[in-house]
């Protein structure tokens, strides 16, 4: 029950990502300062992508992307989604060692009918985003294992990312990633190495990608 950011960043670095999606990545109330540490994430050799406010929070509703070496960011957006919550997701567009990519980073509302919405305005900005190989990851707060989500994404999958919350005994697979057909992923799953069950309340989930 204490917050520990150098545990948080020593479970980041076991998963020897290339880029990292973060949920609840600042406190939640204003000014909404960090709960990792800038200045720490990069002494870990980490790029913060800039969509936080300067000098405050790592992210935008929390959400916060860290990117290594081998990442170019390219551009970056904030997608408002609707509800009830104060909710957001964030875009980066990115040069990779896989080529161009787009990356997404949500963490949905705790109500269905929200959580089908801000889906909806997720994909209605990527139809009318100029073709690129996608991936949409995070906290999508659905305790289905099937269901709506896997019949709305039509042009992404689903990867089958074993359950992560909650971390000490994981149950429900709140934390998913999605990505298009211009990828493909070679393997997926969880971390559950200690102290990655008590560094959060979710364990991370991960996947490898190469080009279809």
């Amino acid at each position: 029950m204490r917050r520990r950011p150098d545990r948080t960043l020593s479970v980041i670095a076991s998963l020897g990502a290339d880029l990292v999606v973060l949920q609840e990545a600042d406190r939640r109330m204003a000014p909404r300062p960090a709960a990792l540490p800038h200045d720490m994430a990069e002494a870990d050799g980490w790029h913060i992508l800039p969509f936080g406010a300067p000098g405050g929070s790592l992210g935008w509703h929390g959400n916060a992307m860290l990117a290594g070496p081998g990442i170019r960011l390219r551009h970056t957006l904030h997608l408002d989604l609707p509800g009830l919550e104060p909710r957001g997701a964030i875009l980066a567009e990115l040069d990779s060692a896989i080529g161009p990519l787009r990356v997404i980073g949500v963490h949905l509302g705790l109500v269905r009918r929200y959580r089908q919405l801000q889906l909806a305005a997720i994909l209605r900005h990527l139809a009318r985003a100029a073709p690129m190989p996608t991936v949409l990851a995070g906290d999508f707060n659905e305790w289905r294992r099937f269901g709506w989500l896997e019949q709305t994404v039509n042009d992404l999958h689903f990867l089958p990312t074993p359950p992560s919350f909650p971390a000490l005994r994981p149950v429900a697979r709140l934390d998913r990633i999605a990505h298009c057909g211009q990828l493909c992923a070679t393997e997926c799953g969880h971390h559950a190495e200690t102290p990655a069950h008590v560094a959060s309340d979710h364990l991370p989930v991960w996947a490898d990608f190469t080009k279809s």
